[in-house]
């Protein structure tokens, strides 16, 4: 009876840190997550341009920029994976895998909502509603844009900040700390937001589940927190580069 061998190949490398040398898909992380952060601007300000009922091209190019985002956002989330560090083992933590799935599940629950908020002026075109309070749909869409978003985006913020400290030597940061500070902040904020399912849907309140505050303020503080991160990741990118060379 013969024993298994239990030593190693000499010649074989051990495994890099994930997002050690991986510059290419660093660069992309960092451009998508900026792009992500520079373009909610105007699809947030959109929602502010009529105090009434805003008109159908309205709804839609910021319905059309949504999709958009949630597109670039969505390759951020997979440049993202593959840039969260592992363990000893190549395994990634569990903080990691919440990050990933937190963030593409957020992405998916916001496209439900905007098909949501689409359809209303795409079915009622010549009846001046305005979509996150008026018709059928609004309640369901509000739910989704405000307490369900803010905790799946809570979620992935802060297993974002715990898996990006976890197994990282502090040479070679994946983000600075101040992004990582941010992240903890911003999901924090998100979950201060979600009990907002409790108080009405009158969008001129600060707290409500469609308010300007609860829901379109933070919506945007979190978006362009995502373009904070991006531009983390690409600053810690050209360190690493700098010390390359």
């Amino acid at each position: 009876m013969t024993t298994p061998s239990t030593t190693q190949n000499p010649s074989a490398s051990p495994r890099p840190a994930a997002g050690a040398s991986d510059l290419p898909t660093t660069t992309f992380a960092g451009r998508t997550g900026m792009a992500v952060g520079a373009l909610s601007v105007p699809m947030v300000a959109l929602y502010f341009v009529y105090s009434g009922p805003p008109p159908q091209w309205n709804v839609l190019t910021r319905s059309l920029l949504t999709l958009v985002i949630m597109a670039v956002l969505t390759a951020f989330g997979v440049a993202l994976a593959r840039l969260l560090p592992r363990d000893d083992t190549g395994r990634r933590a569990i903080a990691g895998q919440l990050t990933i799935v937190s963030l593409l599940t957020y992405v998916t629950v916001i496209l439900f909502a905007t098909s949501l908020e689409a359809g209303t002026p795409l079915a009622f075109p010549d009846r001046g509603m305005d979509p996150t309070t008026d018709g059928p749909l609004a309640a369901a869409m509000a739910l989704a844009h405000g307490p369900i978003a803010h905790l799946w985006i809570a979620m992935f913020f802060l297993g974002f900040a715990r898996a990006a400290q976890q197994f990282m030597p502090a040479e070679s940061p994946m983000v600075p700390r101040w992004a990582l500070r941010g992240a903890v902040v911003v999901g924090v904020i998100n979950l201060l937001a979600v009990p907002s399912l409790y108080f009405g849907m009158d969008a001129t309140h600060f707290y409500a589940i469609n308010g300007w505050g609860a829901d379109a303020l933070v919506g945007l503080i979190t978006l362009v927190w995502v373009g904070f991160i991006g531009l983390g990741i690409h600053r810690a990118r050209k360190h690493r580069a700098g010390t390359l060379t």
